[in-house]
């Protein structure tokens, strides 16, 4: 059997497990990809204790969810978007202050290469964290998880030049810091 064939049998027999409420089944599920939907959940948070909280809401939709899950597709990318709308929704839900919206987004031509090729990946996820919600949730959607602006906007209820605005400021504060971090 191969290594492929053999995840993939492993893996349908966790979630059958977990649907029959097997709770070891539940845990092997949740300790396998825990770390890696943290640092999903990380880069939306603003900080560990609530990418912890975020990470924590989100399991329990997978595991109430589970059903819906489409055997023969990664279970890894199906918790990660699970992960993603628990993030958006806990954005949503802890929002303060919607940002105006501009008329039109500028373009980047004169950022500076260097500021993000001389720094480490730690040093680029701390920057990343010390943005504004808004621009972290916006920079995150469309440069990491790759949403266009039109789903940025639905997502977050905002509109499209509200969503390039922010990408910009992101991008800006974000070399900003960079370069200051040096």
């Amino acid at each position: 059997m191969s290594l492929a064939l053999q995840v993939e049998t492993n893996e349908q027999d966790l979630i059958v497990a977990c649907l029959n409420n097997q709770r070891w089944a539940q845990k092997k599920i949740y300790e396998d990809h825990y770390a890696s939907m943290l640092g999903v959940c990380m880069r939306y948070a603003s900080d560990q204790e609530q990418a912890i909280d975020i990470v924590h809401e989100g399991f329990i939709k997978v595991f109430l969810n589970l059903e819906k899950y489409q055997s023969g597709t990664s279970l890894q990318a199906w918790i990660r978007r699970i992960m993603v709308n628990t993030s958006i929704d806990f954005y949503r839900r802890n929002i303060k202050k919607r940002t105006e919206d501009i008329e039109e987004a500028y373009h980047l031509s004169d950022i500076n290469p260097d500021a993000v090729s001389n720094c480490s990946e730690k040093e680029i996820m701390a920057c990343i964290q010390k943005l504004s919600p808004m621009y972290r949730a916006v920079f995150n959607l469309f440069v990491i998880d790759g949403f266009s602006h039109k789903e940025i906007a639905e997502e977050l209820d905002i509109t499209e030049s509200t969503s390039r605005a922010n990408l910009v400021k992101a991008r800006l504060k974000l070399q900003d810091l960079l370069l200051t971090s040096k």
